[in-house]
């Protein structure tokens, strides 16, 4: 699809200092402190109610903070020394639901914030920002002529029209149909890039914060949990949570002894631990290894779900009470096969102490 290049803007620094937020007794931001650097894409990731949504709202305005300060390339907009109306912030924000105006054009939803430009001018602007997204030749249709996917550029080129230094994105991807994510995610991105604005995108999928953001912020019940690249968060992950949030993974609890955790799957090596603490083993599904060779850990297999490239298999492991999760590719095990034996990667290995307890 042809479009026309996207306006540069001026990005910029958004700081977040020591937030906090609270509906009524329900504490909702817990004093976050992050920085969203000038033209990176930072994703704020977690579960629902984690405070991302939040923490968004009063970057745009929307909702004011109970303390801390938001900062503007150093300036402060909304803290105990001043606060700045939303229209003059310079920041742009996409809803979840699009939120075009039914009874507008696609022309006049785009030219609806240019306020401050004459009638020629806001209409110039607004059909180069649909343009970019290449739904120029849409521009005298309604909203409801429109696909998603359709709709979703529409509102992205409404949002970047006024070239903000900073445009929030609330879940932009959650209303389309999943064959179309991928392909109006890479457009999105593609956009952003050209406009060179700072861009901070909430979403509660690790997949596409990864395939998105050049840095992840990730939440839990108002807490800043860790903040790193895909890579970081991914293959060094502070908690257990944030491990098992950026994939899928069998735990088992254990005590360190003689420098190593016993588990189902056999002793792992802890020697940085004190003898006695307890830890939580955490063991990624794609590195449990399934043959039917004899060699490991004998298991039975008590389930298995054909899911395309993959399996999904379920297997019982001696002792009784544990079962062991593993993703294989599919056609690795001939049909009906029941005895098996398990290995792990080491690198799918994730060991963390819990709390300093031991036993």
């Amino acid at each position: 699809m042809e479009r026309r290049t996207a306006g540069v803007t001026f990005a910029a620094r958004l700081a977040f200092e020591d937030i906090r937020h609270a509906y009524g007794e329900n504490q909702t931001l817990r004093g976050v402190t992050l920085t969203a650097e000038p033209g990176e894409v930072l994703c704020l990731l977690g579960p629902s109610g984690s405070g991302k949504t939040t923490l968004l709202r009063i970057a745009a305005g929307i909702e004011r903070q109970a303390s801390g300060r938001l900062l503007l390339n150093d300036r402060e907009i909304a803290g105990p020394g001043g606060y700045l109306p939303p229209e003059r912030r310079g920041i742009g924000l996409m809803f979840q639901d699009f939120a075009l105006f039914p009874h507008l054009t696609i022309l006049d939803n785009v030219r609806f914030g240019l306020t401050a430009l004459s009638r020629a001018d806001g209409r110039r602007e607004a059909m180069a920002a649909l343009d970019r997204v290449g739904m120029a030749h849409y521009a005298d249709n309604f909203p409801h002529a429109l696909s998603g996917g359709e709709q979703q550029r529409v509102a992205l080129a409404r949002a970047l029209a006024p070239r903000p230094a900073v445009l929030l994105m609330d879940e932009p991807f959650s209303g389309l149909d999943s064959r179309l994510k991928d392909s109006v995610r890479a457009e999105t991105l593609a956009i952003l890039r050209e406009a060179r604005a700072t861009a901070i995108v909430v979403t509660h999928d690790a997949e596409e914060a990864m395939r998105m953001g050049d840095r992840i912020a990730l939440l839990r019940d108002g807490l800043l949990v860790q903040v790193g690249t895909a890579e970081d968060l991914y293959h060094r992950p502070t908690s257990l949570f944030a491990a098992g949030f950026f994939s899928e993974i069998n735990v088992f609890e254990a005590a360190v002894a003689n420098g190593h955790a016993d588990t189902p799957l056999g002793p792992v090596p802890t020697p940085d631990l004190r003898e006695g603490t307890l830890v939580s083993v955490a063991i990624r599904l794609p590195g449990v290894v399934i043959s039917e060779s004899g060699a490991g850990v004998p298991a039975r297999i008590v389930a298995r779900r054909f899911l395309g490239v993959e399996e999904l298999v379920t297997v019982a492991v001696p002792g009784g009470g544990s079962s062991v999760d593993a993703r294989i590719r599919a056609g690795q095990l001939r049909h009906g096969a029941r005895d098996v034996s398990l290995t792990v990667n080491e690198r799918d290995i994730l060991v963390f102490e819990n709390s300093g307890q031991t036993a």
